[in-house]
């Protein structure tokens, strides 16, 4: 059962691990937990500033833990925003365990992605918040692109049942135009803060054999940006918008650099424990979201 001592010395011991954890990165170090909702934006906008406030501990560079299933790409727009404009300095994404849909936008703004073996980003089907039976419910987006735009074929091929052609009689085209502008804008943001921040230190090619010690142009830097977002938006790729992409997919297909901790016997701990204490707290107390930094009230 818990008490306010309790909790009281769980968090302490939380603080504790996270800034254990800023030390090793050199970095403010936030860990984020839960959906990407526009209703956590004044929140998060609230805790940077306040971690900026604190002129002793805030630093240029920020290390942010990331934990979602995913959310609204339009709030991801606006936190980057926020971010860039407390942090001047190198901004790190961590995946403890993943970062789905608007998660992996998410990430790609920082100028790093650091995981291990077990952590997974997610195609970004982007997920668009609509009202069912009087609930907030979010949605996949390409599934319901991709089943339109089969339909439409078979209406041009005459193959259209009774059933289908009701289904498509019935549909909201300002809902599907929602959809479709969904996905153009998460493949857009993604494209720009690739080029903008993760590749801004790819002077040279590293990986393609014919390329190998040439200069990166900015050409290629684009090519590749929209590549990966290309890539990361193929709901035929990948077949699931739940689909787990780990490390080794990351770095072996879509040629994405990701920094691997998973033999860092000090990095690799010391996430580990922050992170799990956190994470069973929040389980324990019925928490859905936190924002937390050893220098701030939790959220």
């Amino acid at each position: 059962m818990s008490t306010p001592q309790l909790d009281e010395s769980i968090l302490r011991v939380i603080d504790e691990r996270a800034l254990a954890l800023e030390e090793q990165l050199n970095a403010n170090v936030l860990f984020y937990v839960g959906r990407i909702h526009p209703a956590y934006l004044k929140p998060f906008r609230t805790f940077l500033e306040d971690i900026a406030a604190n002129k002793t501990k805030k630093k240029d560079s920020v290390a942010i833990l990331l934990e979602t299933g995913g959310g609204s790409v339009q709030t991801v727009e606006k936190m980057v925003e926020l971010i860039r404009a407390h942090y001047t300095g190198t901004v790190t994404f961590i995946v403890p365990d993943m970062a789905m849909s608007a998660g992996t936008v998410l990430c790609m703004s920082g100028n790093r992605i650091m995981m291990d073996y077990s952590s997974s980003l997610g195609p970004i089907d982007p997920q668009v918040l609509v009202k069912k039976n009087g609930e907030e419910m979010y949605v996949p987006a390409l599934g319901y692109l991709d089943k339109v735009a089969e339909l439409i074929g078979k209406s041009a091929d005459n193959t259209l049942t009774a059933a289908e052609f009701a289904l498509l009689k019935d549909l909201d085209l300002g809902l599907l135009r929602s959809y479709e502008q969904a996905r153009d804008l998460s493949v857009e943001l993604l494209k720009k803060w690739l080029i903008e921040y993760k590749f801004k230190d790819w002077i040279v090619h590293e990986t393609t054999p014919e390329l190998l010690g040439q200069p990166v142009t900015d050409e290629q830097r684009h090519a590749r940006a929209d590549e990966i977002a290309r890539m990361l938006g193929d709901n035929r790729l990948w077949h699931s918008h739940g689909r787990f992409i780990g490390i080794n997919t990351l770095r072996d297909i879509l040629r994405l650099r990701i920094d691997d901790y998973t033999h860092d016997d000090k990095l690799r701990p010391a996430i580990r424990t922050y992170t799990d204490l956190l994470t069973d707290y929040m389980s324990r107390q019925g928490m859905k979201f936190v924002l937390h930094s050893p220098h701030v009230k939790l959220f």
